[in-house]
């Protein structure tokens, strides 16, 4: 039977179920990723499953989201995090050291394994051939403890990519193509496998830019093939041992399948306020610009500043224009300084910031109320940034520069410049001095956790109750991001290890009654939510599940969900549906009660489930696609109850 690489990966790792799209699969788990704005719970999680050590091949901890230090909570999570990782046996990337994705990449990364990370960029990894996925926290712990990852098997689907691109044009510009063709939620239920000719043109750096951004099509992960291309970057990061060949066999067939020809692009940007409003920047040029933003997990390697350096070199940027520098990885950073390019972009008139995440997840760099940011960040949901008004485009380096030196959004091919030739370091600077390897378990075994005031202990879950009454306190839209339903920023994620605190921050800039209006009815049963289409896409911060939960969240009712965010209400005791009409969202409305009988009885012998609206006696059927594992785990009242109970 003729395999694609992703079907040729998972058959290696297959340990549960059959390889037919949309049944459950379950899959060995090789290496974790997880940072901080997730990282703190997962640690949590592995304390109260009372876990002695990790049991994957490699499991390693970033410190790059939560770099502000403005007051005691941040350190104090870095310390009790450092702690967590020489007790259970965890490599711990300090802070500074960089962006979790392109780290993991350079020191990590190996074809043919199987990443699982509680981010939802993971997928970036799929660069290196690897099947990265992103997952909740809590189902990463589950990996860390040994147990497989459950996900239904995707649909595969081929990208062909042919002929090479132009100048002015890179990476970011065939991410954002697709995402022209196909908006957000476009590669639900699908791996996206890239193929063909013009892979030859795009270095593993370029492929890391188009796998992180898979992730706002919606798609469980991407992947490329392990090549020539790839063989070299292990070599310029002295893994050459770690490279193995993955390619799909000849005349091999997918899913869905189409074609990008590089020869044929142009620069493109991403409109405020979706990944998937794109348009080609000559159609928006002209528009003042306040800042612009060069880094982040999707555009981390060092040929993304290189070219901006390049651009800016010999010049002064907009007087107007806020023209931050985002480094990805220490050592990129040292490369810029090594050649020079990092002093082009500070005479230029850059503002330099230390390797992290920082302003893409709203941690510092906010742009001015009602301003133009052009960013090369991943997304540009509302308010994401840390302003609530903010109007964030997304683009490539070249278009990001070109409009800091013009001060409108302008096709760099406007400049009337030649196009710079970058030239790749032969041999990367390699430096594990912020990487800390795990203790042994004779070591690991004298650790004690370090724990602040600020970090709580997990909240008790109770199982769903077999017939509720509860009134609906939310209804919501389609797309409705994970951002939008628990904060990102330097004002909510200091709080991620206090579910109580970041639990009155639920839906805050959408309605920031929500959490009072919760408490009042949670002694009465608890609550619902209703939404349409997409719901809990973007991040796979799993506060966004848990926190709505604590304040008694029993029930979703939604078109459709994102694939994370479904799975984390699952963990979190909370019942994912949806209609099996869709007509019959316009029947509910807040304020409405709603009745449900024979909930566990239902789920239990896979019965129809149907609720009542109590003002008028209205039945509206309901549908979910929960496998029997996922009902034994809301019997039980979450994941890590049935991990007590199943394995104590």
């Amino acid at each position: 039977m003729r395999m694609n690489i992703a079907q040729k990966i998972i058959k290696a790792h297959l340990i549960e179920g059959v390889m037919i799209p949309g049944s459950e699969i379950a899959l060995k788990v090789d290496q974790t990723l997880t940072q901080d704005a997730t990282g703190t719970l997962v640690m949590l999680e592995l304390e109260a499953m009372g876990i002695k050590q990790v049991k994957t091949e490699l499991s390693a901890q970033y410190v790059d989201h939560n770099l502000i230090q403005e007051d005691y909570k941040n350190p104090d999570d870095h310390l009790f995090l450092q702690s967590a990782c020489q007790k259970f046996g965890i490599w711990y990337s300090r802070p500074g050291n960089g962006v979790s994705h392109p780290v993991h990449m350079q020191h990590f990364g190996m074809p043919g394994k199987i990443l699982l990370g509680s981010d939802s960029h993971t997928c970036a990894g799929g660069s290196l051939g690897m099947l990265a996925i992103g997952a909740g926290g809590l189902e990463v712990a589950m990996a860390m403890t040994g147990h497989p990852f459950y996900v239904k098997m995707p649909k595969i689907w081929g990208v062909q990519l042919t002929g090479k691109l132009p100048e002015w044009t890179s990476a970011k510009d065939i991410i954002l193509e697709l995402l022209r063709r196909h908006d957000v939620d476009g590669g639900v239920g699908y791996i996206i496998e890239y193929y063909g000719p013009g892979l030859k043109y795009l270095t593993a750096m370029d492929r890391h830019v188009i796998a992180n951004m898979g992730a706002e099509l919606g798609a469980t992960t991407s992947v490329f093939p392990s090549d020539k291309i790839t063989a070299a970057f292990l070599k310029s990061h002295g893994r050459i041992d770690d490279w193995s060949p993955w390619v799909a066999d000849k005349g091999v067939n997918y899913d869905r399948d189409e074609t990008i020809n590089l020869s044929e692009l142009e620069p493109l940007i991403a409109l405020p306020s979706s990944p998937g409003n794109v348009v080609p920047v000559r159609e928006v040029a002209g528009k003042e610009v306040y800042q612009t933003y060069i880094g982040s997990s999707a555009n981390p390697g060092f040929r993304d500043f290189a070219i901006s350096a390049l651009m800016v070199k010999d010049k002064q940027v907009h007087p107007r224009v806020s023209y931050d520098v985002n480094p990805s990885a220490r050592s990129i950073l040292e490369e810029l300084v090594e050649v020079g390019y990092l002093g082009a972009m500070i005479h230029a008139g850059a503002r330099i910031h230390q390797a992290g995440c920082n302003g893409c997840i709203g941690m510092g760099q906010a742009p001015a109320t009602g301003r133009n940011s052009l960013r090369t960040v991943p997304r540009n949901f509302p308010g994401r940034s840390g302003t609530q008004e903010d109007s964030v485009f997304l683009c490539s380096p070249e278009t990001a520069t070109a409009s800091a030196l013009t001060g409108v959004i302008t096709d760099p091919r406007d400049l009337g410049l030649p196009y710079p030739k970058v030239k790749l370091p032969k041999k990367n600077i390699i430096n594990k001095s912020m990487l800390q390897k795990p203790l042994s378990s004779a070591e690991a075994q004298k650790i004690t956790l370090i724990k602040g005031p600020n970090i709580a202990s997990l909240p008790e879950i109770k199982p769903i109750l077999d017939d509720i009454k509860i009134p609906i306190l939310l209804k919501l839209g389609d797309n409705i991001s994970t951002d939008g339903i628990l904060p990102a920023g330097a004002r909510v994620l200091p709080y991620r290890s206090n579910i109580q605190k970041i639990s009155e921050f639920c839906f805050d800039m959408i309605d920031n009654t929500y959490a009072e209006r919760a408490k009042k009815v949670q002694a009465f049963g608890g609550h619902a939510i209703i939404a349409g289409e997409n719901y809990g896409q973007g991040s796979s911060r799993e506060h966004a599940a848990l926190a709505p939960r604590y304040l008694g969240l029993q029930i979703v009712i939604a078109k459709h969900f994102a694939r994370i965010h479904w799975q984390n209400l699952v963990n979190f005791g909370v019942l994912p549906v949806t209609f099996t009409n869709s007509e019959d969202y316009n029947r509910l409305n807040v304020g409405d009660t709603i009745i449900l009988k024979g909930i566990r009885d239902a789920l239990k012998h896979r019965q129809p489930l149907s609720l009542t609206l109590e003002s008028t006696g209205a039945t509206i059927p309901l549908h979910h696609e929960l496998s029997n594992r996922q009902i034994e785990i809301l019997m039980r009242g979450g994941l890590i109850n049935w991990v007590r109970e199943t394995t104590h």
